[in-house]
């Protein structure tokens, strides 16, 4: 009976759609995991396919590319090495002919691959259908799974959500599993580890038996993932913790104890504060951006204000300054004070820094327009002409030189429409995306204190101090700043959490301390943006309800809570 065994923990970063890229990767882990002697490799939920697969899953040609690569790594461990347990998108052949609206049935599955064959399948059962998951659209729902048997040990493998609930721990326990595998695509946000941490030991605890969790690592599109995957004891303490924001792989050594499998002390990698993780989640989501889409290089549009400066910073530390180009627009409003701070910026930052004035563009705007506006006034007309100046400037860039254009703009502002359609909301990502502005600036700080492993910028300050304490304008007009139309940003901001992620009415927000006329507004404007959120880029999901996958209210929207009985 075996009495002892190794488990590679692989915490990898795998591409959606790049099955040939996927399977490389694990190949790779599973060479290093034979030097250190390891008996099987754990890899994450839908590691072969990438995750999420989102509709690829609908395409009969993806699925075979994807059983076709899962038989070539099977046929991989007929030469005694370890063997694997991954995950992949996975046609049932009892049900190939039967369908599930239309499609053919289609599970998220934990496959066992040793002796040369597929030696295990399991189906997930929870299938998430809330904030950014849609698995019910694309995977059907397996039944509660018993355990699977590898080298005389009774693994019960669950994947991602299965583990959030009680009833599949409980009934691969009652079904003989010595040991709970668990295989995950579980994305950041804030907080997301200790939540992870709770229910991993929720059911050890209740089952009284040990736990490994292994979590992809990686940016895909919006979502990016943190990895920390870890083993607990059946006692509940940590036996491994791996570290967040990268890759990489921890064997864990294994013994029977009693007729219990226990895990030897490993390394215990120390939590990360949340101001780092959130600055590394941009870093890691923009770098994947940039990278899995091919793109040589970002332009940034740089005010001289916070935003700007800290999308360049995040932009720099992710890619290395030779890949970021930044560009100065001034218009007649733009300040001295704005034009020395873009440049201080870029200078500490060590990136490409461009003026291109505006000025002549406002000029033809005015001169075309005047026929139709005359006998008016200017307002905010006027300054949106500015925005989309501008925007064309960096999109112009864009296309001749092949970079991506960043755009800059908080949750702050997008929350109330703060923002330019087709102006600086134009860009191809949005790293600041769901950042709200007082974040903004204790970002700001932080960097300017410390560089995050793994940033390829400079140590010590990577903007101008002025740009942090100076009061926030987008300067379109003379003398304005953003307090003209919107209340401070501490204010602001605590309305909007409790709106946007609590959720809240505008009575319950009022309660809170808040003056209710001013809830009421921020309310409307919230709701009329919307059309704006539909229309811009991408960004890293940070907080538990970013704008996106995550809030799906109607453009069109009869309803309104500030006159609602």
């Amino acid at each position: 009976m075996t009495s002892s065994l190794k488990i590679a923990l692989a915490q990898i970063n795998p591409k959606v759609g790049d099955i040939v890229g996927n399977v490389g990767l694990i190949k790779a882990a599973r060479a290093e995991a034979a030097k250190a002697g390891a008996d099987i490799v754990v890899f994450s939920e839908l590691v072969v396919s990438g995750y999420p697969p989102e509709d690829l899953v609908y395409r009969p040609a993806f699925l075979d590319a994807v059983e076709n690569a899962v038989h070539d790594l099977a046929a991989a461990t007929a030469d005694g090495g370890p063997g694997l347990l991954i995950g992949a998108p996975w046609r049932d052949a009892d049900k190939a002919e039967r369908k599930n609206n239309g499609k053919a049935h289609v599970y998220n599955a934990g496959l066992l691959l040793d002796g040369g064959k597929v030696a295990g399948v399991r189906f997930k059962h929870n299938l998430p259908n809330y904030g950014v998951f849609d698995e019910y659209r694309v995977f059907t729902a397996g039944p509660v799974p018993g355990p699977m048997v590898f080298r005389g040990v009774r693994l019960g493998v669950m994947i991602c959500e299965d583990m959030w609930f009680e009833d599949v721990a409980e009934t691969l326990a009652e079904s003989g599993a010595e040991l709970l595998v668990v295989l995950n695509g579980s994305p950041f946000e804030l907080d997301k580890l200790d939540v992870r941490l709770n229910h991993a030991v929720a059911r050890v605890s209740e089952n009284r038996l040990p736990l490994i969790y292994v979590n992809q690592i990686g940016g895909q599109d919006d979502l990016v993932f943190d990895g920390g995957s870890f083993s607990l004891n059946a006692d509940r303490s940590l036996a491994e913790q791996m570290p967040s924001w990268q890759t990489a792989l921890a064997t864990t050594d294994w013994h029977k104890k009693d007729g219990d499998w226990v895990c030897a002390a490993g390394e215990l990698s120390a939590p990360l504060d949340r101001l780092e993780n959130i600055y590394r989640a941009m870093m890691l989501g923009l770098a994947d951006y940039v990278r899995k889409n091919g793109f040589p290089g970002v332009v940034i549009g740089m005010s001289g204000g916070v935003d700007s400066a800290l999308t360049a910073a995040v932009a720099v530390d992710a890619l290395g300054p030779d890949k970021v180009r930044c560009v100065m627009m001034p218009s007649p409003y733009t300040s001295n004070e704005s034009l020395e701070d873009a440049d201080g910026a870029a200078k500490l930052l060590g990136a490409q820094l461009d003026t291109v004035n505006i000025g002549p563009a406002m000029k033809a705007y005015d001169a075309m327009l005047e026929p139709l506006f005359t006998d008016t006034r200017p307002d905010t007309t006027e300054e949106n002409i500015q925005a989309r100046a501008r925007g064309i400037t960096l999109m112009a860039l864009s296309n001749k030189f092949g970079h991506m254009v960043l755009s800059t703009g908080n949750k702050s502002e997008m929350s109330v429409g703060y923002a330019t359609l087709y102006g600086d909301m134009c860009g191809g990502y949005s790293v600041l995306k769901d950042v709200y502005k007082t974040t903004v600036f204790d970002l700001c700080r932080w960097r300017n204190a410390q560089r995050p492993e793994g940033a390829l910028g400079p140590e010590g300050e990577v903007m101008p101090e002025r740009i942090i304490t100076k009061p926030p304008t987008a300067e379109l007009k003379p003398n304005q700043t953003d307090q003209d139309t919107l209340p401070p940003y501490d204010v602001l901001d605590g309305i909007l959490k409790s709106l946007i992620e609590g959720e809240m009415g505008v009575a319950a927000v009022a309660a809170q301390g808040f003056e209710e006329g001013m809830v009421r507004r921020i309310y409307r404007m919230l709701k009329v943006a919307e059309y704006k959120r539909r229309q811009a880029p991408p960004g890293v999901k940070i907080t538990h309800i970013a704008f996106g996958r995550d809030y799906r209210y109607p453009i069109t929207n009869g309803f309104d809570d500030v006159v609602a009985p």
